[in-house]
Formats: structure tokens, C-alpha cells, sequence
């Protein structure tokens, strides 16, 4: 069956650094475009960043642009999120989502990980 399991997230104070992987099987990721979104207490689910299936292509939401980086690796099925000077603003959940269009969208979601960002 499809799984992905987020891991990484941790407390960390203000300006810190924490990467986020995501663990996926049970599709071929290659073919998926990777994202991750987050969602904060009380607000909606927001996208991150995202990338293409061959990794040649990426976007990011402007609160995080120069402080993100989403990488993946097609050959272990895992996608990352590399988060530097981190704000409490970006205390969140994060959850790793994998979505193609094939007839009709297909998207697969994660559990989620907990990131706390204060001092």
C-alpha cells in the first residue's frame, strides 16, 4: 500500500536549522511531483515547496524563499526539506504530499511532523 512518513521535525529555537525527509513506497515515485505543506493551529494548509518528478524544477511560497530547500532522491523514493533560519512563524505541521494528473489527480498524503520554532 502507498505510505509516506515524514520524519525530522523537532523543536528548535529561532535562526536554526532542521531537514525534513520523507520516507515513501507503494507507487512509483519518480513518476509524482513531490511538495510539502504545512499547517499551523487555526490556519489552513498552505504549500511550501513543491518540485518535479525529475527534480529539474522547483517552486517555493514567498515566506520561506532563500530559507527552504526541497530536494529528492528518485534512486531511495524520499524527498526532503532542508529549513535554515527558521522563525516561529514557521512553526507548523508538515506533511509530505506526492500528486500526478493521470485521467484524474492522484494525491497521497503523510501523517505529518511537528515543527516548533520558539526559544
Amino acid at each position: 500500500q502507498v505510505q509516506l512518513v515524514e520524519s525530522g521535525g523537532d523543536l528548535v529555537q529561532p535562526g536554526g536549522s532542521l531537514r525534513l525527509s520523507c520516507t515513501t513506497s507503494g507507487f512509483t515515485f519518480s513518476n509524482y511531483r513531490m511538495s510539502w505543506y504545512r499547517q499551523a493551529p487555526g490556519k489552513e494548509r498552505e504549500l511550501v515547496a513543491g518540485i518535479n518528478s525529475a527534480g529539474s524544477s522547483t517552486n517555493y511560497a514567498d515566506s520561506v524563499k532563500g530559507r527552504f530547500i526541497i530536494s529528492r532522491d528518485n534512486g531511495k523514493s524520499m524527498v526532503h526539506l532542508q529549513m535554515n533560519s527558521l522563525k516561529p512563524e514557521d512553526t507548523a505541521v508538515y506533511y509530505c504530499n506526492a500528486g500526478m494528473f493521470l485521467v484524474r489527480p492522484i494525491s497521497y498524503w503523510g501523517q505529518g511532523t511537528q515543527v516548533t520554532v520558539s526559544s
